[in-house]
């Protein structure tokens, strides 16, 4: 009995011994790499419309979009044509691909409508700068 309960003792402070090692292995600071997380799709509707009266600009940033792993819904034209920059309007809030958006098409024209009639997550109004923006694209 008394071996039992020392072999049982040992095995505990083995146990701690290895526990508490981990604990101190954990707390060293290790300069890591961080890799940004790279998405290949979104999740979540996008629509497209055209405010810069370039001709097929809708149809140009649907095909860049859809290729860059949005979910073009519908494009068309917007009235009036003269957004001289792109306009990024996010309906829903914590959409998982608002940030990306609009790193993608490279605004800080970013606005917040909570619509809860919406049917897409998102419309990129595409103003006078649309060949910046897919010229990224051919770039890469």
């Amino acid at each position: 009995m008394i071996v039992n309960l020392l072999s049982h003792a040992t095995k505990v402070v083995s146990l701690t011994a290895v526990i508490l090692s981990l604990f101190a292995l954990v707390g060293c600071k290790e300069e890591k790499q961080v890799q940004a997380k790279i998405h290949t799709s979104y999740a979540g509707d996008v629509a497209v419309l055209n405010s810069g009266g370039i001709n097929g600009a809708a149809g140009g940033m649907r095909t860049f979009l859809r290729k860059n792993g949005f979910d073009v819904v519908s494009s068309g034209d917007y009235q009036p044509q003269n957004f001289e920059e792109t306009v990024l309007a996010i309906h829903t809030p914590d959409w998982e691909g608002a940030e990306a958006l609009a790193q993608l098409l490279n605004t800080k024209n970013v606005l917040y409508i909570r619509n809860k009639r919406a049917y897409v997550d998102a419309t990129v109004y595409v103003g006078k700068d649309y060949y910046n923006i897919i010229q990224q694209d051919s770039n890469d």
